[in-house]
């Protein structure tokens, strides 16, 4: 697929905004504490550029009258995801001295991408943030069955409709969680995340946002068209509704937050999204220095950055116990160097490695 500017920048803000909001919980202090409290929505942008961008792959077959190898798609996601993954996870469970926190899930809820409805946050900490490319792994497996099960009889209105319900699924069963368990008097600590925030089902509206812009594009060409001609007003409209989504969501563990922030925060980001894929943008046509090298290793920096703190923590708190902006780019620097190390060595490999796996697993006709 085409490689955009736009989506570059947007990917490496996302990651640097993740690296912010990590900075301040984690202890290290953040350079911009206004900006880096919301960092969680870093995440959600990760969900909707993912949305769109793996929505695209199997919806562009599908618009050309195609239909999509399931099990071709699978083997490409695996070849992207697990090698590094993996590799991060070998140190959790082998070197304890690489942990954040002292509490890790069994290996095998890692394995099966089962930790995000698992895990217990108050006591298991270490590499938490896994709970996000689980929620992605539950999508990649889903999604090309539902694509494949609503193009057998392909209508507009349907699919409108089935996204419609999962958009509401997902605000009702937060709100039910919210009102029963999260906003209770004295309820259990970690609640909010091991019940809201991790799980799946609680979590698709960026991913559902990203995959809608998708179908808009390779299923509604000549709306897509009017929308590329006017990225300005997209752009706009995009941070407006950020703006007021992020009032919404100031405190994100409330009620308004739980069960509206989410879809709003998602449609706000899959606008800036979309304005972001035209050339008529500056940001989508524009390569900011450095955005694609910091977009080119953000999953093996994710994985990896919060192992690096807890390193640099342990053996040169000089260089991270000052907080504020001499932490943050030690933090920072340090991460994107490992990131780039486990990119080049492990990532990168896999993806060169793709192409022919993929053709020989089409020859044998799989």
């Amino acid at each position: 697929m085409k490689r955009y500017p736009g989506l570059d920048l947007l990917r490496a803000i996302a990651i640097l905004w993740v690296l912010l909001f990590h900075g301040m919980t984690e202890g290290l202090g953040a350079p911009l504490p206004a900006i880096g409290k919301l960092g969680w929505m870093g995440v959600d942008l990760f969900f909707v550029l993912s949305g769109y961008l793996i929505g695209s792959q199997l919806l562009k077959e599908y618009a050309a009258g195609q239909t999509p190898a399931i099990g071709t798609f699978y083997l490409r996601r695996a070849f992207r995801i697990l090698p590094a993954y993996w590799v991060v996870l070998a140190f959790y469970s082998l070197l304890p001295t690489f942990r954040e926190a002292e509490g890790l899930q069994p290996a095998w809820q890692f394995l099966t991408f089962t930790e995000n409805f698992l895990i217990d946050y108050q006591h298991n900490r270490a590499f938490s943030h896994a709970w996000s490319l689980c929620v992605e792994e539950h999508f990649y497996l889903v999604l090309p069955l539902l694509v494949w099960a609503l193009m057998r009889r392909p209508s507009w209105k349907t699919t409108a409709a089935v996204c419609a319900a999962i958009f509401a699924a997902g605000m009702i069963l937060r709100s039910y969680v919210w009102l029963h368990h999260v906003g209770i008097p004295n309820h259990r600590q970690g609640a909010y995340v091991e019940l809201i925030y991790y799980p799946t089902i609680m979590r698709l509206d960026g991913l559902l946002a990203g995959v809608v812009l998708a179908a808009i594009r390779w299923f509604r060409p000549g709306l897509w068209q009017k929308a590329m001609d006017n990225p300005y007003r997209l752009l706009a409209l995009g941070i407006g509704s950020l703006a007021v989504a992020i009032w919404v969501a100031r405190d994100r563990f409330n009620f308004a937050a739980s069960v509206f922030g989410f879809p709003m925060i998602a449609v706000s980001l899959a606008l800036i999204v979309a304005a972001c894929v035209s050339d008529k943008c500056i940001l989508g046509r524009i390569r900011i220095p450095g955005a694609e090298s910091i977009a080119t290793v953000t999953f093996s920096l994710y994985l990896s950055h919060k192992m690096t703190w807890h390193v640099l923590k342990t053996f040169w708190p000089e260089l991270v116990n000052a907080g504020g902006l001499p932490s943050f780019c030690a933090f920072a620097g340090s991460a994107f160097l490992v990131g780039t190390v486990l990119f080049f060595l492990v990532e990168r490999p896999f993806l060169q490695l793709r192409p022919s796996c993929i053709q020989r697993h089409k020859n044998a006709g799989v």
